[in-house]
């Protein structure tokens, strides 16, 4: 396994819609180590998750796992995804994200979403997600889609470097180490 290069924001291809991989090529050794290697490169940087593109690969792969604070989600690989909102209600919560790396900011996200996907071997996955599982997913879906947390931000006065955001604004919340996606 290795442990990949992360694209930092203003990198091109954080900015790119990234492209559905056909459910043929999952099978793909090289496919198959890109997802491995996505999997250690998010542990290796204490993330939640990480998009294909933001290791340089423009493909529609996420990964997310969480034993934090916030809650716990199982190593999901997520190919292709769709998520269809099922609670209108905003949470506005804080965020990081690897490409942005020490900043962190407050961004509204919906509760409770419906997420079809493939996983890595191309079986069909449908399951609902609610609460952090389910920003952690709005959060690589936007991957994905070529955007970042910033885009989604209402006002940028929470944006803060993550030293003052731990001094500052950490007393409100139990997630000081809890890293991006």
């Amino acid at each position: 396994m290795s442990i990949l290069k992360v694209s930092r924001l203003g990198h091109p291809v954080l900015r790119m819609q990234t492209k559905h991989l056909a459910k043929e090529a999952l099978a793909s050794p090289a496919i198959q180590t890109l997802i491995d290697n996505m999997m250690g490169t998010m542990v290796e940087y204490y993330g939640v998750g990480l998009a294909a593109n933001q290791v340089h690969e423009s493909l529609a792969i996420a990964v997310i796992e969480s034993h934090g604070p916030r809650g716990t989600i199982p190593m999901t690989v997520l190919v292709n995804p769709d998520v269809t909102v099922l609670d209108e209600e905003l949470i506005e919560d804080w965020e990081g994200c690897l490409s942005i790396p020490e900043l962190r900011g407050r961004v509204p996200r919906y509760r409770k979403l419906r997420v079809d996907a493939l996983d890595r071997h191309g079986n069909k996955m449908r399951f609902v997600a609610e609460d952090f599982f389910a920003r952690v997913i709005q959060h690589e879906w936007d991957h994905l889609m070529g955007k970042v947390y910033l885009d989604r931000m209402r006002d940028l006065q929470t944006l803060s470097h993550l030293h003052e955001f731990q001094r500052y604004w950490l007393p409100e919340t139990n997630d000081a180490k809890e890293g991006g996606s």
